[in-house]
């Protein structure tokens, strides 16, 4: 899909599995106002986590009759469970001139960014690794087996991280949320994004 000055700014939010992508989302609405489409996915919920909220929950069967009725923007398998993108609401608030934030994991990251070559990549990722394990246990939500297997999967992801636009590393948490707001605001005075701002300008100096 080709951008366009109507067209709204979307964001692809990736990163390893615990470098704190809900949370720096969270702040970030606090201090900038976008639509954040939420994922679904068939994993099991972890404690603290919300129905329709961190994630739709679903089962097997009905992640599958989505997809085959193409209402996935994007999916991938993770740690064994599907995960994806519903494509309706994205594209309503695109259309719309919202700005849209999409968290995705690295594999389906890239698959939109092929389908909105206009997207924006930002790649989340921890001071070091031995931190980003550090964070997995603190959780304490996953086997022994389960971190070591996150862990091979950080190590893989992280190679992708020079394809994506901004890097921004979550160490302290305010600095990341303003990093991220500020790529934001950057994206949303360029250029090719203010084509109605500066037609409204020329009206009026010609009026």
């Amino acid at each position: 899909m080709s951008g366009n000055a109507n067209r709204g700014l979307l964001i692809v939010l990736s990163a390893p599995s615990g470098c704190g992508k809900d949370t720096v989302l969270a702040e970030l609405q606090k201090k900038i106002p976008f639509k954040r489409s939420v994922s679904m996915t068939t994993r099991p919920i972890r404690p603290g986590e919300q129905d329709g909220v961190d994630y739709y929950f679903v089962t097997d069967a009905y992640f599958e009759k989505m997809l085959r009725e193409d209402k996935i923007l994007e999916h991938t398998i993770y740690s064994g469970h599907y995960y994806g993108t519903p494509r309706t609401a994205v594209d309503d608030w695109l259309a719309a001139g919202e700005t849209v934030v999409l968290k995705i994991e690295v594999e389906g990251g890239g698959n939109v960014r092929r389908l909105y070559p206009d997207s924006v990549g930002v790649f989340l990722v921890p001071p070091s690794m031995q931190a980003l394990e550090k964070r997995l246990r603190a959780r304490s939500s996953e086997s022994e087996e389960e971190i070591q297997s996150r862990m091979t999967i950080a190590r893989n992801e992280m190679r992708f991280a020079m394809q994506y636009d901004y890097i921004v590393v979550n160490d302290r948490l305010e600095d990341a949320v303003d990093d991220v707001c500020a790529v934001i605001r950057a994206e949303k005075c360029k250029s090719s994004r203010c084509g109605n701002q500066i037609s409204e300008v020329n009206h009026y100096a010609e009026s």
